[in-house]
């Protein structure tokens, strides 16, 4: 197998091919970084949405419109640039009222096991945070991103982000998923 090293010239984002001199196309620089990256652009997607589905089309819709704009990706690491794409794509799924499902009074087929654990208490309190508070967690805890780059990525400053982190763990240290089993709950309530 040939490892990659990504590189910047003034033209455009290429992709040589250690220990030879063959530059790899802007398709081909793009295939290495989808397979290189997707599981864990994936992962982040699944925690802003927390659903498998929701997660896979975020991850794919990022990553189509990252290909348009692969040429001009400044800085030489494109993974912040898809990642503010799957941020952004967020907001705006959010933003935007689907009506897509139907409701029906049977059930057109059973669910079927993905394999996953139960969610957790604290995937359970995450899902309860509003949106932008979940990203601003997600991003910073993680994805274990610096309050800057969080800031770059969600398009705010890092004041914002600052805030919105200091809201979400007001709202976790209140949510009644953490607090049920707490031991100081337990010795209280003795």
């Amino acid at each position: 197998m040939v490892s990659h090293d990504v590189t910047i010239d003034d033209s455009a984002l290429t992709l040589r091919a250690r220990g030879t001199g063959h530059q790899v196309t802007a398709a081909e620089s793009f295939d290495a970084f989808v397979v290189a990256r997707s599981r864990t652009l994936l992962r982040t997607a699944y925690l802003l949405t927390q659903d498998h589905a929701l997660a896979e089309d975020l991850v794919q819709t990022a990553l189509a419109k990252a290909w348009f704009a692969w040429s001009r990706i400044e800085g030489g690491d494109p993974e912040p640039y898809v990642r503010k794409i799957m941020v952004n794509t967020y907001a705006t799924w959010w933003r935007r009222r689907w009506n897509g499902e139907q409701p029906t009074d049977e059930l057109p087929e059973q669910a079927h096991e993905t394999g996953a654990e139960e969610p957790t208490d604290i995937w359970r309190a995450l899902q309860r945070l509003p949106r932008r508070q979940r990203a601003v967690v997600v991003l910073r805890f993680y994805e274990d991103l610096t309050e800057a780059e969080t800031a770059r990525v969600l398009g705010c400053s890092a004041g914002t982000v600052k805030s919105q982190t200091s809201k979400a763990f007001a709202k976790l240290r209140l949510d009644p998923a953490l607090l049920a089993g707490t031991p100081a709950d337990q010795e209280v309530s003795r």
